[in-house]
């Protein structure tokens, strides 16, 4: 099995010491991050700082400490299959689209609070709680 997870739950696990860092570092489950995203976190810096009061090092160390619990797909290796992740989507975020296309190239499940993804019906979809189940049954 392995699970894509999304921006915000990436961002949740930064922000604070919680259920979701510790989900994404004891993980057994192979957890895969679409290299597109990197910057998309960065965009949010400020808000996480903010947040999460860890000062611009600090973010940086954690942030750098959670990637190293995840494979960072780049976005050659999931090109081929964007455009149907983008038709997937479309009608939802079209900005999820690397999460989608990371799914569909790896047959993964996509690890997401957003309530939204779970319209689409191609790509199964777990919130935190679905996935604190599957891991604590690993």
């Amino acid at each position: 099995m392995k699970i894509v997870i999304d921006t915000n739950i990436f961002i949740a696990a930064i922000i604070k010491p919680s259920t979701v860092r510790r989900l994404l570092i004891e993980s057994p489950i192979q957890l895969l991050f679409p290299e597109a995203i990197l910057d998309e976190i960065d965009k949010h810096k400020d808000e996480i700082l903010k947040k999460s009061g860890l000062s611009p090092e600090d973010y940086e160390t954690v942030k750098s400490t959670l990637l190293r619990y995840v494979e960072i797909i780049s976005t050659n290796e999931i090109k081929p299959f964007s455009k149907r992740a983008l038709k997937i989507i479309s009608e939802i975020d079209k900005d999820d689209a690397p999460f989608i296309a990371t799914c569909l190239g790896y047959d993964a499940i996509l690890w997401s609070d957003d309530k939204a993804l779970k319209k689409q019906k191609e790509i199964k979809v777990l919130n935190s709680a679905e996935f604190s189940e599957i891991f604590y049954k690993h």
